[in-house]
């Protein structure tokens, strides 16, 4: 039974990434040739995830890069932070590996999958399938606080990870939600909403810049802290921030530019486009519409090239200054305006 709800779980998050139906596409005038800035890569993807991609050759890459280590064939990889490398199967197990020694130290049991999980200080902040979140002390196999928030049915695949700042915890949840907790005091957590919609309301963007918190749905952005501010956009594709500007990418084709406050300085629609992933650094912007299309664009959204790298038929994910999409990899910095 716990198998078919991970199934289901998977063909959610896949139907999400591929979208449906629309006949018209985006029809670009001219493109340029990207050949000079890409390589193959084989594997095709088995599992996606907010910090990586796992592949059913048994390696993966997250947004640091090309994975420390090979996976057993049942896991798949979660997620990673300076020290360790978070991976999982689908009866509830997280494996704990040390990046430094490439050796598993922790396997820990939960009776749901899991979905996001971050290590501080011998802690293990984890979000479960069903939106149970936690702190679990690993010294001891010690649940310290575990409670669950409300159900969530169909959920984007890109889940964001907790988050520490100081003494504090950020966890996303499935519905939508920040809870800010202290982990020396748990039990009482603030609660930050940033957005109600009733579906796909994950939060699958959570950064901080700064003294700034920047979160979003796929239905609304948020800023926390020194510049406060609040964004509402049908269909969030991705947020990449770059020199104190944040820019949304949206699957009806926008690409919107604004300041910490979220007041928006530039925008740029191009018709018909559906962005599957972006990012945003060294005064460019790079969007990859899912049939090809990857378009650069100056940091105001000005001036823009459109080179033509294939639709995206598995996966596209960007890791660094490179874009992965099925068997190419695409080096971002080396393609021009």
């Amino acid at each position: 039974m716990r198998s078919s709800i991970y199934s289901i779980f998977l063909i959610l998050t896949i139907l999400l990434f591929t979208g449906c139906g629309s006949k018209k596409y985006f029809e670009p005038a001219q493109t340029s040739n990207a050949d000079g800035a890409m390589k193959s890569h084989k594997g095709t993807s088995k599992y996606l995830t907010r910090d990586g991609v796992t592949f059913d050759n048994n390696k993966y890459v997250s947004k640091y890069g090309s994975g420390k280590i090979v996976l057993n064939s049942n896991e798949v990889f979660l997620s990673a932070n300076k020290s360790y490398i978070f991976t999982t199967d689908q009866y509830g197990k997280l494996f704990i590996t040390k990046k430094s020694t490439k050796k598993l130290v922790k396997t820990v049991k939960f009776d749901v999958p899991i979905v996001s999980a971050g290590v501080k200080n011998g802690l293990l902040v984890y979000l479960l399938q069903d939106n149970t979140f936690g702190i679990y002390k690993l010294s001891n196999d010690t649940k310290l606080v575990e409670n669950k928030s409300e159900d969530a049915f169909a959920v984007d695949s890109r889940i964001a990870s907790p988050m520490f700042i100081d003494n504090l915890v950020v966890v996303p949840t499935l519905d939508g939600k920040l809870l800010i907790m202290d982990m020396n005091n748990p039990e009482n957590a603030k609660v930050i909403y940033i957005s109600s919609s009733t579906k796909l309301n994950n939060v699958i963007y959570l950064s901080r810049v700064g003294n700034l918190l920047v979160a979003s749905t796929p239905n609304r952005v948020m800023t926390i802290g020194t510049a406060e501010g609040e964004y509402n956009r049908q269909g969030i594709s991705e947020v990449a921030i770059s020199k104190g500007s944040i820019y949304l990418f949206t699957k009806a084709g926008e690409i919107i530019k604004m300041n910490s406050s979220l007041e928006q300085k530039a925008y740029k629609k191009f018709k018909f486009a559906h962005f599957s992933t972006g990012t945003a650094f060294g005064g460019k912007v790079y969007g990859l519409d899912q049939q090809g299309s990857l378009i650069v664009t100056d940091a105001n959204l000005k001036k823009y090239r459109v080179y033509d790298v294939g639709a995206v038929k598995d996966y596209a994910f960007v890791s660094g200054r490179k874009l992965f999409k099925d068997e190419l990899i695409i080096a971002l910095d080396k393609l021009s305006l």
